[in-house]
């Protein structure tokens, strides 16, 4: 019997998730949530993108997500800006009887240490009322800080660091939100952006690096965290919009877990908007992007990850990694014993059923 889902948001990761929620036939979708007036009352089929009618059209009211019953959620509405509007939303599925996974609210990935226990309280109530289980991930934070650099730790006799690092170039990403508000692109050096404001970053990532050291075992003393931005030469448009001479087009930032004063986990980005900036920093395995995991010890490693989709760029391949991510693990998160899961808890998520032969 399919495993009935409900989705919530159609953005950028959202759309991608929809689409596997409607052709995967282990799924029965029951209804889609939407933040924006305009797409309210057009078919599942067309928000996805697909030349299909599901016969499910979007809805801007969360009651009526919950009247249908689904067993489960994917929850993809912002979470970046509206964090305690996707707490409680998750919490009231989760009361209501609806597993939740998702992309937000990502302070949910590995929340112990990294925001007050009276928020994971309410969370893991909810979860308790509701005989429901969470699991937020993501691609990072999400599987290349915890599953990629999980299975390469598991070989090493010692381990003194593991590094993380995103290298992108993202002209292509059309999220504006996220660009302009969240990490700052276009805007003068003397306005700090929203994720540059003091300790949001060590927020924001602590919950992957809280992870590998629970998964390492290991205590982290301290997180601390670094950020360099880098002005645009000259003026240009990007997807999501335009950049000023002057305004921020590229940044590089560093969190790290710090165990008796030594950097044990740490997680990098270096984002680009124009691939000839800064070429003193990291660069990736592949033109765009790619994600690098390193680990020194006994034996160290080098892991480059480089997506690459048939339907778009590197940005968007890693968009239906986070996408696949969440939605491959549905049927274990509804077997989950009830609370707030992680990587840590859930199976090895195998793509299994998944196979399709070359066309």
């Amino acid at each position: 019997m399919p495993i009935r889902v409900a989705h919530i948001g159609t953005g950028n990761v959202g759309r991608l998730a929809l689409i596997e929620l409607i052709t995967n036939p282990q799924f029965e979708l029951t209804g889609v949530w939407v933040a924006t007036a305009g797409k309210v009352g057009k078919d599942a089929g067309e928000l996805a993108g697909l030349d299909v009618v599901t016969g499910i059209t979007a809805t801007g009211d969360l009651d009526e997500i919950l009247a249908a019953r689904p067993d489960c959620a994917v929850y993809c509405a912002m979470g970046d800006t509206r964090l305690p509007e996707a707490m409680a939303d998750c919490r009231r599925l989760l009361a209501h009887g609806v597993n939740v996974v998702g992309s937000a609210p990502g302070v949910l990935q590995y929340p112990w240490q990294v925001v007050p226990d009276k928020y994971i309280d309410r969370v893991e109530e909810a979860a308790r009322e509701g005989n429901t289980s969470l699991f937020i991930s993501g691609v990072d934070p999400g599987f290349v800080n915890d599953l990629i650099p999980f299975a390469f730790a598991g070989t090493c006799r010692t381990v003194e660091q593991i590094r993380c690092t995103e290298i992108a170039d993202y002209a292509t990403y059309d999220g504006s939100t996220v660009m302009f508000d969240v990490m700052g692109f276009g805007k003068p050096p003397e306005e700090i952006p929203m994720l540059l404001q003091p300790g949001v970053l060590s927020i924001a990532w602590g919950t992957a690096i809280r992870q590998l050291a629970a998964g390492l075992g290991i205590t982290v003393d301290e997180i601390t965290d670094t950020a360099v931005r880098e002005p645009a030469p000259a003026a240009f448009d990007v997807a999501a919009g335009h950049i000023p001479e002057g305004g921020t087009a590229a940044v590089r930032f560093e969190i790290r877990g710090m165990v008796q004063g030594h950097p044990a986990i740490v997680i990098e980005h270096v984002t680009r908007l124009r691939a000839e900036l800064r070429p003193d920093w990291p660069q990736p395995a592949q033109p765009g992007g790619s994600y690098r995991v390193e680990i020194t010890g006994e034996p160290s490693y080098t892991v480059d990850i480089c997506p690459t989709s048939r339907h778009g760029d590197h940005n968007h391949a890693a968009i239906a990694a986070a996408a696949g991510r969440i939605v491959n693990a549905i049927p274990a998160v509804v077997a989950a014993a009830p609370g707030i899961r992680t990587t840590l808890d859930l199976p090895l998520i195998t793509g299994r059923g998944l196979y399709s032969p070359p066309r």
